[in-house]
């Protein structure tokens, strides 16, 4: 064992944030202050400095800010991510002897002992540093050391080398030869603010033809774009664009054989039109996607693309490339399959080819091709079943030229290989939220989500439906259940999204026995009537505009839940110190009856006075209540509203005040 250096005493431990021990960095977007602690002590009672050390990466030179102690040996500092991409931090700490020797100092001047010979070692503190103090305060050190040796008494003399001023003074100059640092250089990945917010709509462009059974175009989409962004929708997500093989077409609801009129599943890519680089013909051409995307950002609406790695029997690929697929005894391909279930019209790359680095290659090129497209966000089709070291080295190639660019991952998997696969670069991800429905499940799910480890790398995005999924409530709860799932997934996440028209025209018709849709759109052509009676797009306008006023919704890590008496009822606040900025969210889960329930406000917590009036603002129903107590009846009828969304104003103290909020 090699001798250690024995003069080092501190000890830096439990380093947090820290995601697996430093192997992955830690998300953030830019903007936000980045809080770090650790647990910082040392045999005795010296006093201690810590330093949070921090810089760009790439940069030479490290910045430093101090460290503040807290109870128990916990220290923590911060700083700001002012730009996109990845910072390093670190921490080193030391005795502060000087800092240590004003305590001690003061404690027997206290105890009415004699200090002489303890000045005499403070003053020889400050000679030791003048000899090295920098030139600008070498006059300060000299200046003070005149007037200590000139003070006709301790008390003096104290007053002046015991100042709190001195000592952060001195901290510069302690001398750190015997500093210890933290063992690793830790990481944290800054994103745009998109990657912490977003609201999304998907929908699929071929089912938006302008007369009925017209396919629609990329030109016919161009309509949409004003209601979508009316709704407060700030991300279009398009379903795979490019053009689908014919061979093994599937029919409607999934049906093996196709009729010949029957479009297939998008994501079944790849025909004598061309591959992932190409545009459907039918939806029109690359030049057509330029001008929707362009329109788009008019409306402050970004396109994401869906990145599918897998291919249709009909793609270029196969013909170019067949090393790429694996290849059965019979001739034939490999398509996908889940046994038992088969989708023999998708073609699975081999990923264990011994050609890897080339396809690995050609499937970067196909990213990088949409990016020059002006394209940013992509969403990625099932990255659960591709190998992780391909997507840690595909994310970081990308974001090494692009770091504005953000991966959503559509992995209904294992939470581990969930998990996985955000610490590998992805900036969000799906989540079990569909499948997560009374107030205990909500609870346990947003916990594990907000108030573990995983909040430092997971960044949840809720969706009630997607095209794969109807949940049963969605299929029996009728428009009160729509309104509910809505509210939850769009104030429980900060990142949410819908899969519509389905969803606001609460469309609820599903397989026998099965989450999904009857007659899915992923297999035909739909004629949607958007303005039908009882559509939600007002109420999904509503809500987006609410969260949009209230920065305290635009983060998942700072919920909160309260106290219901009722199990039907789930309450929850969300709060952005920065703002002061506090909301309350009771949400009926019961779409079939009015629950009534009491409900505890987290007075201490709003900083409120018992007893005391203050106002909430109901966001949703537009009215206003007055409170005094802790314990308050709440009545939710859910085939008006099964949501109040209450942002909480300051207790009111004079008669004003309440003219002012009334």
């Amino acid at each position: 064992m090699q001798p250690v250096e024995g003069r080092k005493r501190v000890i830096i431990e439990s380093l947090r944030p820290e995601v697996n021990a430093g192997c992955f960095p830690v998300k953030r977007v830019v903007g936000d202050l980045f809080r770090v602690g650790a647990d910082i002590f040392t045999d005795g009672h010296d006093s201690l400095c810590a330093r949070l050390m921090f810089r760009k990466q790439g940069d030479l030179d490290w910045q430093e800010t101090a460290m503040q102690p807290l109870a128990n040996d916990a220290w923590e500092g911060s700083f700001a991510l002012p730009e996109l991409g990845f910072y390093e931090y670190t921490i080193k700490a030391w005795v502060d002897h000087f800092r240590t020797w004003q305590i001690d100092v003061q404690k027997k001047q206290t105890a009415g002992q004699d200090v002489k010979t303890e000045i005499a070692v403070g003053l020889e503190m400050l000679r030791r540093v003048l000899k090295i103090a920098r030139d600008q305060d070498k006059q300060r050190i000299s200046d003070l050391l005149q007037q200590v040796e000139s003070c006709n008494t301790s008390e003096q003399a104290l007053a002046l080398m015991g100042a709190s001023e001195t000592a952060r003074f001195m901290e510069d100059y302690q001398e750190d030869r015997h500093a210890a640092y933290y063992p690793s250089f830790l990481k944290v990945e800054v994103d745009r603010p998109k990657a912490g917010c977003s609201a999304w709509y998907e929908f699929f462009p071929r089912s938006w033809g302008r007369s009925p059974g017209r396919h629609g175009t990329l030109q016919d989409c161009l309509r949409l774009l004003p209601e979508i962004s009316r709704m407060g929708f700030d991300v279009i997500y398009l379903p795979p664009i490019h053009p689908i093989g014919p061979t093994k077409r599937k029919g409607k609801n999934n049906n093996p054989v196709a009729e010949p009129e029957d479009p297939g599943s998008p994501w079944a890519i790849g025909s004598a039109d061309g591959g992932h680089k190409a545009v459907h013909p039918e939806l029109g051409t690359l030049e057509d996607f330029q001008e929707l995307r362009q329109a788009a950002g008019e409306y402050g609406l970004e396109i994401a693309l869906d990145l599918t790695l897998q291919c249709s029997n009909d793609h270029p690929y196969l013909q170019e490339h067949p090393e790429w697929f694996r290849w059965r005894p019979d001739g034939t391909v490999q398509f996908a399959e889940n046994p038992p279930k088969k989708y023999e019209d998708v073609i699975p790359f081999d990923f264990e080819t011994d050609d890897w680095r080339a396809l690995w290659g050609e499937l970067k090129s196909i990213v990088t091709f949409w990016i020059e497209q002006g394209v940013s966000i992509f969403r990625v089709d099932n990255p659960h079943t591709k190998p992780f070291a391909f997507w840690e080295w595909l994310i970081a190639e990308i974001k090494k030229d692009n770091p504005e660019v953000l991966f959503l991952a559509e992995a209904f998997t294992r939470p581990k290989v969930m998990y996985r696969l955000a610490k590998l670069g992805f900036s969000q991800s799906y989540t079990y939220f569909a499948w997560r429905h009374s107030r205990q499940e909500l609870t346990d799910y947003l916990q594990e989500l907000t108030q573990t480890e995983t909040a430092e790398f997971f960044r949840p995005n809720f969706w009630p439906n997607t095209p794969d999924i109807l949940p049963e409530i969605l299929q029996y709860g009728g428009r009160p259940a729509f309104m509910m799932r809505l509210a939850l997934a769009a104030t429980l996440s900060s990142n949410y999204g819908i899969y519509g028209p389905a969803f606001e025209l609460c469309v609820s018709e599903s397989l026998p026995g099965r989450e999904e849709y009857q007659n899915s759109e992923k297999y035909e052509i739909k004629e949607w009537t958007w303005d039908q009676a009882g559509n939600l797009k007002d109420f999904i306008a509503k809500i987006n505009q609410i969260r949009k006023d209230n920065p305290a919704l635009q983060s998942t890590a700072n919920i909160a839940f309260q106290e219901c008496d009722n199990q039907a009822i789930l309450v929850y606040s969300k709060h952005d110190a920065a703002s002061n900025n506090f909301i309350l969210i009771a949400v009926n889960l019961d779409p079939f009856h009015t629950q009534t329930g009491w409900i505890r406000m987290p007075l201490e917590q709003l900083d409120l006075l018992p007893g005391r009036p203050y106002l909430l603002q109901d966001l949703v129903g537009d009215e206003k209540y007055i409170w005094t107590e802790e314990w308050n009846s709440l009545e939710l009828n859910p085939h008006i509203t099964p949501v109040r969304i209450f942002r909480i104003h300051h207790h009111l103290r004079t008669e004003n005040d309440f003219d002012y909020f009334l």
